[in-house]
């Protein structure tokens, strides 16, 4: 019969299994002596070696079969021979030699040891499921039989669990220097074994032990530790080993293998929460490599830390708060969402269970608010629903303090649009905490990295939000903030700009009393920003007793002419906008004084997109104030805005802005500038003196010539344009038509001839009033012939011939001489046109001259141009011949038979004699017709 081998087996001392597994002698051979010797006690017969189903004799406990079967692991095949037998005497022995330790062996006995672990949890947890009930009802016995062997099982696992837990406090000396062997397998089986034996309670009897060597370990190298089983299922139990605990996770923490660090997070995490009432007395040591680990470039990594530090802080010394907050304020510019998932979490749980919450109110709240912007909506919602917690935690922890306001608050009648008023308890902890944030927080607006200033915009709008009339005590902090935010490079933050709320929350009394202290100095584009942001935001019914005031401030003309820049001429514009938008009907009172910003801002040189915007503003005014048009506004303002530029017209410049303030007024306000020809006139006569900038005078000269080319709609609509004629041309056209050195000059020339041709072409300039002006225009437009500039040339062309058939037959010999000498020079022109206008002029030259007294005493002359003009005959441009013989055509008939010897004598030298012949036969039939 079998020996019962359980009875012989537990009295050998497990010590002797470690002294035999550590022996010297080769392993195969002491690996089959072992299991030899305890396959003859099972079966005492001379037999060869049982097979390897050794383990699975009916006579072994539980844990004896795991050891078997290990064994069998270890000598898979037995000797050809069957051994000797050997008694319980010499088994233990044998197991008692000492010898030295090999690591093949070391691990041998680590893994029967995992076996047998690994058997006792299968047990213990098979034995505490619920039984299945079996199909059919059960009667009341099988249910009682079916309870016994329940309780069967249950006592056996109990009994494994037991046995094994008593093995391993026994061999958990020899495991803790297993732990420390240089085969890698060794350790790693060894470490594996710790845990399952520190995963019971009892297993804390070792901890002695084991912990002090795992840290001695851990410092030399790091390796994966077995405290988080020990910390977080033996609970308070493991404070007495808490500081070697924590010397592992100081030196685990910063592994380079990315899993013992998100393992060791873990560790921390739990034991944070398995022992809160000792654990703040280690909590800061762990602090420094956690931060250290934060920044792990892997993301899991990064969320592990993060969890870990907010249960190390809350559940050890707050102290450290301080420590970590500008590390997980960084985490909030995270890539990946779910770090800054981690870090809204881990700040709306210190905001609610953190034993110190308070006096760190104001260095939390800024980054819960922080994530009320996160891109990802899930991160914004949690952040709005640990904020709502907050708040009302708040408000029942300080009921009293807000009765008052609980009972009696009403909400205020202008809300910004789109948003959600935040609870009494949000709005009043960032109330009594703005003081703390907002210093800050203006100084990360003027940080040099981008992401920080978004950032930082970003949260002054929530914080402001919340705080509504407490901002009223920070203004000029707040206004500083604001100016330099609207000056900075990133739109982001520009846009981000929360003046809006100013204006909602803020009297007007007090905020234009701070922002006009600003205008006072040098306005700069921020402060009009924010000015216009700050209208934006006010209401219509508070905002109007200071209509007036912000007419008079915009109109002013160190604000509204400050610079040309267009950056600030379009905020200034916002501003106007922003004034109509809200004040409506209300605007009438400043429509003056607006037009005069809005002049001034479409007098600046820029780009036509601003100018457009003008024109949509001026259009916004004029049906605020139920005007038809633009040009009904300008009706109201023309008389009053001349004044305006006409003040320091005595002293401008070509960079004075009041220039082109007048230019946009005169070209802008359509037939309404006929009504002001008093003040035009004034302005035009004063300023185009020839003694004044040259450059001036030409602008003006084209803004006259711009509008006496459509004269009828503008200067003349109302028809009293004619009886300033005689100023125009005598103090203003004639001065400036005199010859000068220099290319201004010239161009000052040229306009003046475009606008005495535009007063000739639109008829206003009557052959009544040429006859008054001829004297002192003909000398001054002849000259101008002569003149560098192809237009000039052409335009004097077209008055002389104007000249000619108005007054012509009654100049003197003199004035036919010198009229036709630099007429004539003009058919040697560089221009086809002014050619041809000479050609046309010549030909009413020969009409005025037949008619006139001085014909006889001009042969001479006339036989001069019958000479020049038959050279242009034979000229290469053909449209100049035709238009050379129509004028000797009409010359014909000054003297007909000196004509035809000149063609005579010429003819013949003529590459093209066919215009000579259709001269003669032209002449020829003059004469037969008037016989």
């Amino acid at each position: 019969m079998p020996v019962p081998l359980c009875s012989l087996f537990h009295s050998i001392p497990v010590t002797s299994c470690n002294q035999f597994l550590s022996c010297p002698i080769p392993f195969n051979y002491r690996s089959c002596t072992l299991y030899h010797s305890i396959s003859h006690l099972l079966y005492p017969f001379p037999n060869p070696c049982p097979s390897p189903s050794l383990s699975t004799h009916p006579c072994l406990c539980p844990l004896c079969r795991d050891l078997l079967f290990h064994l069998n692991l270890l000598c898979p095949s037995p000797p050809a021979v069957a051994c000797p037998r050997h008694g319980v005497k010499r088994f233990s022995r044998l197991l008692r030699k000492p010898r030295a330790s090999l690591a093949t062996r070391r691990a041998s006995s680590a893994r029967g040891l995992m076996a047998a672990a690994g058997y006792a949890g299968r047990a213990v947890s098979g034995a505490v499921r619920a039984p299945q009930p079996p199909a059919a009802g059960p009667s009341a016995g099988g249910r009682a039989a079916a309870g016994a062997g329940g309780i069967r099982a249950s006592c056996r696992a109990a009994a494994a669990g037991a046995e094994l837990q008593e093995v391993f406090a026994a061999r958990c000396g020899r495991v803790r220097c297993v732990a420390g062997d240089a085969a890698e397998r060794c350790r790693e089986l060894a470490l594996e074994l710790l845990r399952h034996g520190l995963s019971h309670p009892s297993g804390l009897r070792g901890a002695a032990v084991l912990l002090p060597a795992l840290a001695q370990r851990c410092a030399r190298r790091r390796a994966r530790s077995p405290a988080r089983s020990c910390g977080s299922r033996c609970g308070p139990a493991a404070a007495p080993y808490l500081g070697d605990i924590a010397r592992v996770l100081q030196a685990t923490l910063l592994d380079h293998y990315a899993e013992v660090r998100r393992e060791s997070c873990r560790c921390a995490l739990a034991c944070a929460r398995a022992m809160p009432e000792h654990f703040h007395m280690q909590s800061e040591s762990l602090i420094k490599p956690l931060m250290q680990t934060i920044s792990h470039q892997h993301y899991r990594v990064r969320v592990d830390v993060i969890q870990a530090t907010g249960a190390v802080i809350q559940f050890g010394n707050a102290k450290s708060v301080d420590d970590v907050l500008s590390h997980l304020a960084q985490r909030l510019f995270d890539e990946i969402p779910k770090v800054r998932h981690a870090v809204t979490t881990v700040i709306g749980e210190w905001l609610l269970h953190l034993r110190d919450r308070y006096s760190y109110f104001h260095k939390l709240i800024p980054l819960l608010l922080g994530s009320f912007t996160d891109e990802i909506p899930e991160n914004t919602k949690l952040a709005w629903t640990y904020w709502e917690k907050i708040g009302l935690q708040w408000e029942k922890e300080n009921e009293e303090d807000l009765k008052d306001k609980m009972d009696f608050s009403v909400s205020p009648s202008h809300y910004p649009k789109g948003e959600t008023r935040p609870g009494l308890g949000c709005r009043e902890l960032v109330s009594r905490n703005l003081s703390k944030i907002l210093p800050g927080l203006c100084h990360d607006m003027t940080d040099w990295v981008e992401s920080t200033r978004i950032k930082a915009s970003q949260l002054l709008y929530t914080l402001l939000l919340h705080a509504e009339d407490h901002i009223t005590q920070h203004m000029e902090l707040l206004l500083r903030t604001l100016y330099q935010a609207c000056s900075d490079e990133e739109s982001e933050v520009v846009k981000n700009v929360t003046a809006e709320l100013i204006g909602t929350f803020v009297s007007p009394k007090v905020s234009l009393k701070l922002i006009t202290s600003a205008f006072e100095q040098t306005p700069k584009a921020s402060c009009v920003m924010v000015l216009a942001a700050v209208i934006r935001g006010s209401p219509k019914e508070i905002l109007q007793p200071h209509v007036s005031q912000l007419g008079n401030m915009l109109a002013q003309a160190g604000v509204c002419q400050r610079s040309e820049e267009v950056f600030y001429m379009e905020q200034l514009l916002y501003c106007v906008q922003a004034l109509i938008e809200v004040c409506q009907e209300d605007c009438k009172e400043i429509s003056l004084q607006l037009m005069k910003v809005l002049v001034t801002t479409m007098a600046v040189p820029s780009s036509q997109d601003l100018k457009e915007k003008v024109e949509k503003t001026m259009s916004s005014l004029a049906e605020v104030q139920q005007l038809e048009s633009v040009h009904c506004l300008y009706k109201q303002h023309t008389t009053q805005l001349m004044e305006w530029v006409s003040v320091s017209c005595e002293g401008w410049t070509s960079y004075s802005p009041e220039v082109l303030q007048f230019e946009v007024i005169s070209t802008h306000s359509g037939p309404v500038i006929g009504e002001a020809l008093d003040d035009f006139i004034l302005i035009l006569k004063t300023c185009l003196q020839p003694n004044r900038d040259p450059q001036m005078r030409l602008k003006l000269f084209t803004v006259l010539s711009l509008l006496l080319q459509k004269a009828s709609e503008t200067i003349n609509s109302q028809g009293l344009f004619p009886s300033y004629l005689e100023t125009v041309i005598k103090d203003i056209l004639a001065p400036n038509l005199q010859w000068h050195a220099g290319r201004t000059a010239a161009a000052i020339r040229a306009t003046a001839v475009l606008c005495l041709w535009a007063l000739i072409h639109c008829e206003m300039l009557s052959p009544k009033e040429i006859l008054k002006v001829k004297d002192e225009l003909m000398p001054q437009v002849i000259a101008s012939l002569d003149e560098d500039s192809k237009i000039t040339r052409l335009m004097a062309c077209r008055i002389v011939d104007a000249f000619l058939k108005v007054c012509g037959r009654q100049f003197d010999a003199d004035k036919f001489k010198n009229t036709y000498t630099e007429v004539l020079k003009r058919l040697d022109d560089a221009s086809c046109d002014v050619r041809l206008a000479a050609a046309h002029t010549l030909a009413n030259w020969f009409k005025c001259l037949k008619d006139s007294d001085v014909k006889s005493s001009m042969e001479g002359h006339v036989e001069f141009l019958y000479q020049e003009l038959l050279i242009h005959l034979d000229d290469p441009d053909e449209n100049l011949q035709k238009a050379v013989l129509e004028v000797l055509k009409e010359g014909s008939a000054l003297y007909p038979d000196l004509l035809v010897r000149e063609i005579e004598g010429v003819v013949h030298k003529h590459q093209t004699p066919v215009y000579c012949n259709q001269l003669l036969h032209h002449i020829q039939s003059a004469k037969a017709s008037a016989l």
